[in-house]
């Protein structure tokens, strides 16, 4: 897929600070791109500068093909963006809130009537239609915020920080409206420090730090990148050691050891085979491979022929708590 958002070399200084350095990002059409990073990363720098809000000290961007430095009107005609503060007018209704905005658009008065009834349906306001805005909770002033972005219809969505302050029940619906307006085509390209936001509904991932983008692609192939190699557990009724020596030295095999934890449990993230079970007789051995699903099952089909007592036979599963600690030094710039 074409990006329809890419920066190179983007650097935003203040003094001494760099606040953005030399920051080089892709986004794909299509995609729900998390922009992931610690508070003081950079993120709300980098996201003004591709909005045209903020103009950068050196580099570039480029969203829908037009260049945020040379063709800024251009840009604000393609996105829709959601600041990590916005402003609600307290003393309007709901929908006259939405008017306001669609009128700023210069879209038709004809035409508004039909685009506020479509837009309160899909943010789910329909019922709080006439209510004044002030009346509202934070949640349905953030998915009325998103209603306003959306008013001219935009190809991509860049919302900063959308989730920032609601409660667990508010946060599952904002995730919910992402993926249908992904579904309605729209690009998303939206910032957070909340990483199970970023990993239930996101395609593409960026991590920055300091400024720095450290990381990007799918969160698969940042799993690859930072962790190279898999990890097996393969837990056995006894004969630990005779399956660590048949292992060993095999195709793929970068090291075979077994477990001090005891065995009885699935294997969590860092590798270790945490006590559920404490099972008489039972050892965990574990391995380090570099081979593919196939090679993965010739392995268990060899301890097996063995007539080894293989009792469970798991893999690690890295999330993305485990990339972003890898990818990450714990520093802000």
């Amino acid at each position: 897929m074409p990006a329809i958002i890419e920066t190179k070399n983007l650097t935003k200084r203040y003094g001494s600070l760099i606040a953005v350095n030399d920051l080089s990002l892709s986004v794909e059409q299509g995609a729900i791109y998390g922009f992931v990073g610690p508070n003081g990363a950079g993120k709300t720098t980098t996201m003004r500068m591709i909005t045209t809000l903020l103009q950068p000290t050196s580099g570039e961007a480029w969203v829908a093909g037009h260049s945020a430095t040379r063709d800024p009107r251009g840009v604000r005609r393609a996105i829709g963006y959601m600041p990590d503060f916005f402003g609600v007018y307290d003393d309007m209704k709901v929908w006259e809130y939405l008017d306001f905005f669609a009128a700023c658009y210069e879209i038709p008065e004809v035409t508004r009537i039909g685009l506020i009834n479509d837009l309160l349906a899909l943010v789910d306001l329909s019922h709080r239609r006439d209510d004044m805005v002030d009346t509202l909770s934070r949640g349905m002033k953030q998915r009325l915020c998103l209603a306003r972005t959306l008013a001219h219809d935009p190809q991509i969505l860049i919302l900063d920080e959308p989730a920032s302050g609601l409660d667990p029940r508010a946060r599952i619906e904002i995730r919910e409206l992402l993926l249908e307006l992904s579904r309605m085509g729209k690009t998303i390209f939206f910032s957070t420090h909340i990483l199970a936001d970023v990993a239930e509904i996101c395609t593409q991932v960026g991590i920055v730090e300091a400024g720095k983008l450290v990381a990007q692609g799918s969160l698969e192939e940042m799993q690859r990148r930072l962790r190279p190699h898999r990890r097996l557990h393969i837990t056995l009724l006894g004969r630990a050691e005779e399956a660590q020596a048949a292992l060993a030295g095999r195709d793929g095999v970068l090291a075979v050891r077994i477990a001090a934890a005891p065995a009885g449990a699935a294997p969590t993230a860092e590798g270790a085979a945490p006590p559920e079970a404490n099972l008489p007789g039972a050892q965990t051995v574990e391995v380090d491979f570099t081979g593919g699903d196939e090679a993965v099952s010739a392995l268990l089909r060899e301890l097996v022929g063995r007539g080894l007592p293989v009792m469970r036979f798991t893999e690690s599963v890295y999330d993305l708590e485990d990339v972003f600690m890898q990818a990450t030094k714990g520093i802000v710039s």
